[in-house]
Formats: structure tokens, C-alpha cells, sequence
């Protein structure tokens, strides 16, 4: 069986081990041939009267990674997505059905598809190793399990677990895995595969108990106890998502299967379920999305350029604490940060501390494991250290002499090719550059608050960046666990462009009497993660006004701000960190400061339904997104999905702006455009959305996937930032939480 992907030897003693190996690929997934695959193994094995099976990866890294993404976006019918769902099932009962025992043998990921097989296994053992997790990670794509998944885990680790597990997506590591029950042993990479051989020598085990605590136990075990953990399961989930993903509440219906139908009814829910996530557009967005992330990291690649391996960072605030942490967790370099003053360095390395410290005592990380980490960061006040830096990274305040100033100290302090990245958030990184003795060298690299959880970073090389300062950037960007977009070099780039009329327009239509709450509530029924008034109060009112002059110096009258945002700033109403501004906030809760209305001399007389104030305000960001397509900010349509989606929580089953523009027709998009500006100018759909209403063009004239097969999750995830262990295990499906 030499050209399957299944490879199969035998021992003397009549075990069995089948080594999967996809030929050509990095990562295993399941494909289109796999059941034909297995049976033909299956039927060799039969030829070999083999006592036993061992299923064990010829990868070094993975087990199996999941399906492959690319089988499930060809599907044109839902019928042939059911028959994918119904060939998964026959053919894990198959295994099952197997007179002797099996065993995976894990090492690396076994996600998705890939767990699904392993659980069709009589046995699992997996690896101790930091690589070796397992999930059912299909919520991220809008899907539920097809291959038996909601019900196996179910019967293994009880109803609320696997509930947790599927909603969230995420990966359990072996210790958590093997306490659950779905793993039966852990043991070194060594003797994997010795281990895994005597489990196979054993007799098929018979059905377990899940392992679960008393009070789990007594809700479980009745039907009263379970419609209550369904129920506030829905809740949850309607809570978080708003009801924008049916993925998650088809999950809780198949796990409920699992329990309250015969096998067969409950299996067939789940391929029902499957097959109809599929062709959702959720789902179609979702996996857009996949895709273009996974092209994206194609880009830019240059393995020739020298890697980065020493990092500073100027300024010990929010964001260069941010950033630290990310260099120094994620990327695993030495970092050093450079502040005025000896607080400011530690309240930066207290940053990471205190993220550290929550993963030790969940018992995430081992002391040492964390000792390992902290010891990577370190601090100045003066620039002691830097002689051997390859980048540096400055996040301090929006003053282009200060920063043109600290370009010139670090060509005078590094090396002569020290990179120098400014994570401004709106000056053109032409103008800091333009004292530079070294421009080539001089970036932006703007990082979106808070920096360990958002996953996007805006990279703006000037017109005399080279092309190995970009390309050494890019690498490091994602070695930080980042999606970097290349933009031009313009003021605002691409995140802070579009988003800045966004928010303009909400404050607008609470000047002109619209309740705050109402405003906030119609954009998160929209889709958003928070609504821009409350976005505009985690971010800071100061700073979108610092932001906002540099915008209408550049583009014009329509980035103006609001006159309120000035009289918010005088009585000193910055946001949640000074405790007011469009709301009042303590250590708990938040609640609309009502006093603001007397403050901006505004008498609240709500007129617009909660659609049409969503529609205002996402038109300006629309428009705003197309205009920067037109100007070269962004690329490609694709790069101006990602950065909305990833960079302010432009809604993901959406698509992205421009993949929801596409949805709508550009005509629809111009006339409702046309009909808004009859009161207002600044809502005239730009130059380029009028052709293509009038010509029928769309933005992605073909909608094409990656030519390399995709797993179903691989280590990132898709729609998730690179996010805290707790945000991972509390979220549904959500984009990320706000921009800087």
C-alpha cells in the first residue's frame, strides 16, 4: 500500500501499524478518497489477520489536522454534502466494527476530521509534548463535526464538556485531554508508538461512564437536569453570537441527540445539521476568510532575509507592553524595552506578568516555562543594550518630532541595519522617515490594542523601505502570531480610514438626538463585537481626537470630527480610563452617563429605527473602504476584508466589507448610498461604486480558495486572535474587540 496515504506494515506479533501520510503535504487531512483509502487498508489487513492496529503519523508535527477545507468549498449541492457527512459515519462505524483492537497513536495535532477519526479508535494515546492538542475546532468555520464527532465526545466526556469544547473550538492539551477521558494515556514521543502497540494487544474495551463531577453527574443523568444545561446553553450562545452563527445552536441540537434519540436518528441529525452548515453563508464566509489568511502567509515570504532575533521597544505604555508581550511569548525573542522612566519599564513587564501568571495557575505553563519567559524581557531608561538589536519598535504618543527624533537615535545607537518600526496609527511613515539617514530601514508596523488578543498588524513600508525591511517584518509580524497586511503609506493606512467616518457618523447621529445606547445596540445587532460609541470610549476620546486633524489635514472636510469630542476632552470624559464618557464605568458594569447630553446641549428624541442607524454608519466605512482600494491603500479586496474583519470586527459571517458589498450588489449599495446623501454630501457613493452599479461589477469577480488542500484548523485559528486561554474558552464566534 505503498502510494495510499495509509501505509501499512505488521509485526510479528501480528500487530498492525498504519502509518498516515499524506505524500506531498506538510500537514495530514482528510480528503475526498480517504473512505476508499480505509477500506482498501482495512481489506489488507484482513489479508494479514492482524491482531491489532496502531494508526500513528508519518508527519512530525501532526497526527491529522482535520478535512480538507477545500473538498467541503467545491461542494456545489447539499446533497453532496450530506453524502460526505453519511461516508464519514459508515466509514468510522467500520472501524469500530473491526474484530480486533485499534489505537491511535497522537503526536501533533489531531483536530477536527482528525480527532474524529482517533475517536473512532478503541484506544488514544497521545504525546506529552507542547504540540500535541486535540478539538473539534469546526465552529470557527461555521460548521459542526460531520464525522460523528457531537456524538462520540459526547458519550466520552459527558454533555456539558463537550458542549464547551464544540462551542468554543478549542484545543485541549494532553494532560486536560487524558483527565476528560479522551485520551488513555500520555507518555514521551519515545515510546509512542511501544505503548500504543500494547494497547492494541489488549481486548476491545467496553463502553464507559463519562468521568464527571457529582452536581455534572446528577444534571446529566435526567432528563430535567439536561433540558436546563441545553437551555442555558442556547442562551449562551444567542448572547454572544446574536443569533448572526447557526453553527453553534446545530451543535447543541446534535449533542442533544446524542443523548435523547436512537443512534441512528442522532447520527442523521448530525449530517442533516452538516450538510446544511455547508452551504450556509456563514459558513461560505467563514472559510473565505480561511482561505485568505492562508494565502496571505504565502506573501511577502523571503527565507534569504536575515531573521530578527533581538527586539526593542520604545515606550512602556498599553501598547508597548503589548507588543513586548508578544515578542517575548509568542515570537520567543529577547526584548528590550526603553522608557523615560524606571515605572514605566516595570508596569510593562508586570503586563506579561500578570498574563503569565493566570496561565501558571490554571497550570497552563510550568514556573519554569514562565521564569523562561520573563527573563527574555528586560528594560533602560537609557539605550544601554541596543548596539546588537535588529528591530526596533517605537509606541509612543502621535509627535512627529519625537519620533523623528528617536529615528535618529537609533541610527546613531544600533546597527547599521536596525530596523526601525513606528507603530503610529496615523502619520505617514514618509514624514518619519524624512530626517532618516538610513530610510531603507524605516517602517510602519501598527499593532491594534489589546495587542496579545487582536490578531491584525498594518505593515507600511514609504516609498524608500526596501524590500528586505518589508519582508524581515512580515516574517516577524507573523512569528508574533500576527496577520500583517501590507498598506500604503497614506495618513490613517487602511483600519483607522475606514473606521474614523464609522465612528464620526454615530457621534453625529447622537448629536442630532439618537440615545447612545440605541446607537451602540444597532451596530452589535449589525454584527460588530461593541458598538462605536462604546468602542470610542475603550480606545479613548483623546486619542481619536489626535487622530482625526492629522485624517482631515490629508484626506478632507469628511474626516472632520464632531465639535462634542473637544468639549468631552475639556471636562476631561476621555473614556474608561479616566471612568467616564459616553458611559460611566466602574470595577463591574457600565452605564450611560446621562449628564453628557446636558454637556453637548443635546436632548435625546430617538427618530431612526436601529437598521437604519446601522445602515448610516456602516455606508461611511463602505464607501471609505472602496475609495481606499481605489488610492492603492490596500491591495486587494481580500486584504480589505481581513484588515475590517481582524483589525476593528467588521462582522465575519459578512464576509468583510467588501465581500458583503458583493453580497448586496453594488447597486443596491449605491442607491441607498444616493438616497442618504440627499441630506448629507459625505454619504455620495465614491466614483468606482457608481461604475460597477452601473456595469454589474463585483469586487472578487471569481471567488477562488487556495490551490494547496487547507486542514479544517491548524495551529492559528481563523477567526480568533491570537487570544488569551480564557477569552479562547468564554467566546462562540466573535470578532475581535477594538482598534487603537
Amino acid at each position: 500500500m505503498s502510494d495510499s496515504v495509509f501505509n501499512l506494515t505488521v509485526d510479528e506479533n501480528k500487530i498492525a501499524v498504519v502509518t498516515i501520510d499524506v505524500p506531498g503535504e506538510k500537514m495530514n487531512t482528510l480528503r475526498d478518497s480517504f473512505a476508499d483509502d480505509l477500506k482498501a487498508l482495512l481489506e489488507a489487513a484482513k489479508q494479514e489477520s492482524v491482531k491489532g492496529m496502531v494508526f500513528i503519523s508519518g508527519k512530525s508535527d501532526n497526527f491529522i489536522a482535520g478535512a480538507d477545507v477545500k473538498m467541503l468549498d467545491s461542494v456545489q449541492k447539499r446533497e453532496d454534502a450530506l453524502a460526505i457527512s453519511e461516508l464519514c459515519h459508515q466509514a468510522f462505524f467500520d472501524m469500530t466494527k473491526l474484530p480486533y483492537t485499534t489505537v491511535s497513536a497522537i503526536h501533533g495535532a489531531a483536530l477536527g476530521g482528525g480527532l474524529e477519526f482517533a475517536l473512532a479508535c478503541d484506544y488514544r494515546v497521545g504525546t506529552d509534548s507542547d504540540i500535541t492538542k486535540v478539538g473539534l475546532p469546526e465552529v470557527q468555520l461555521g460548521l459542526l463535526p460531520g464525522g460523528g464527532g457531537t456524538q462520540r465526545l459526547t458519550k466520552i466526556v459527558g454533555i456539558q464538556k463537550a458542549l464547551e469544547w464544540m462551542l468554543t473550538g478549542k484545543q485541549i492539551r494532553p494532560k486536560q485531554a487524558k483527565k476528560a477521558g479522551v485520551l488513555d494515556d500520555v507518555v514521551p514521543q519515545s515510546v509512542l508508538l511501544k505503548v500504543a502497540k500494547e494497547f492494541a494487544a489488549k481486548k476491545k474495551p467496553q463502553d464507559k461512564e463519562p468521568k464527571l463531577d457529582k452536581v455534572s453527574k446528577l444534571l446529566e443523568s435526567n432528563p430535567f437536569g439536561r433540558n436546563f444545561i441545553f437551555k442555558k446553553a442556547k442562551e449562551n450562545v444567542l448572547k454572544k453570537t446574536g443569533g448572526h452563527y447557526p453553527a453553534p445552536l446545530a451543535i447543541i441540537k446534535a449533542v442533544r441527540a446524542s443523548v435523547e434519540l436512537d443512534k441512528l436518528k442522532a447520527y442523521k441529525t448530525e449530517a442533516e445539521s452538516f450538510a446544511t452548515l455547508v452551504m450556509s453563508d456563514e459558513s461560505k464566509a467563514l472559510r473565505s476568510i480561511f482561505f485568505a489568511t492562508t494565502e496571505m502567509k504565502k506573501e511577502w515570504r523571503n527565507d534569504d532575509a536575515p531573521a530578527i532575533s533581538k527586539t526593542a521597544v520604545l515606550g512602556g505604555g498599553l501598547m508597548g507592553a503589548g507588543i513586548a508581550h508578544v515578542s517575548a511569548v509568542k515570537a520567543k525573542v529577547p526584548v528590550r524595552i526603553k522608557d523615560v522612566a524606571e515605572q514605566g519599564i516595570s508596569n510593562a513587564m508586570n503586563y506579561t506578568y500578570k498574563i503569565l501568571d493566570k496561565r501558571l495557575k490554571r497550570r497552563i505553563m510550568s514556573k519554569a516555562d514562565m521564569q523562561l519567559t520573563m527573563n527574555r524581557i528586560t528594560g533602560t531608561t537609557d539605550y544601554s543594550g541596543f548596539k546588537h538589536i535588529d528591530l526596533v519598535i517605537e509606541a509612543v504618543f502621535e509627535d512627529l518630532a519625537l519620533k523623528q527624533g528617536m529615528v535618529a537615535d537609533i541610527e546613531q545607537q544600533c546597527q547599521s541595519n536596525t530596523i526601525f518600526a513606528s507603530n503610529t496609527s496615523s502619520l505617514p511613515i514618509s514624514q518619519i522617515a524624512a530626517q532618516a539617514q538610513r530610510p531603507e530601514n524605516v517602517i510602519g508596523l501598527h499593532y491594534f490594542s489589546p495587542v496579545e488578543k487582536m490578531p491584525l498588524v498594518e505593515i507600511i513600508p514609504h516609498e524608500g523601505t526596501s524590500q528586505e525591511t518589508i519582508a524581515r517584518v512580515v516574517n516577524f509580524a507573523r512569528k508574533q502570531g500576527k496577520t500583517p497586511i501590507v498598506v500604503k503609506d497614506m495618513a490613517g493606512f487602511y483600519v483607522n480610514r475606514i473606521l474614523a467616518p464609522y465612528v464620526n457618523e454615530a457621534a453625529n447621529l447622537m448629536l442630532a438626538g439618537e440615545p447612545i445606547e440605541k446607537i451602540d445596540a444597532a451596530l452589535v445587532e449589525f454584527g460588530f463585537p461593541v458598538g462605536p460609541l462604546a468602542l470610542l470610549d475603550e480606545v479613548g476620546i483623546d486619542i481619536g481626537s489626535k487622530i482625526a486633524p492629522i485624517l482631515e489635514k490629508e484626506l478632507g472636510e469628511r474626516f472632520k470630527a464632531p465639535d462634542a469630542f473637544s468639549r468631552m476632552i475639556d471636562s476631561k470624559r476621555l473614556g474608561r480610563k479616566t471612568g467616564r464618557g459616553f458611559y460611566e464605568y466602574d470595577k463591574k458594569s457600565k452605564k450611560v452617563d446621562e449628564s453628557v447630553y446636558e454637556l453637548l446641549g443635546v436632548t435625546p428624541a430617538p427618530r431612526l429605527n436601529k437598521s437604519e442607524i446601522a445602515k448610516r454608519c456602516v455606508s461611511q466605512m463602505l464607501n471609505e473602504a472602496v475609495r481606499c482600494l481605489d488610492d492603492g491603500i490596500i491591495a486587494s479586496p481580500r486584504d480589505g476584508d481581513i484588515g475590517a474583519i481582524f483589525g476593528i470586527g467588521f462582522p465575519p459571517f459578512l464576509g468583510g466589507p467588501f465581500s458583503y458589498m458583493d453580497k448586496l450588489g453594488a447597486s443596491k449599495v449605491s442607491s441607498d448610498m444616493s438616497t442618504l446623501a440627499n441630506s448629507n454630501a459625505n454619504f455620495a457613493p465614491c466614483d468606482t461604486l457608481v461604475a460597477m452599479a452601473n456595469s454589474g461589477a463585483t469586487f472578487y469577480n471569481v471567488q477562488t480558495a487556495t490551490d494547496e488542500p487547507s486542514s479544517a484548523i491548524i495551529e492559528e485559528q481563523v477567526i480568533h486572535a491570537e487570544s488569551s486561554d480564557k477569552q479562547n474558552e468564554e467566546s462562540v464566534v466573535e470578532s475581535p474587540k477594538q482598534d487603537s
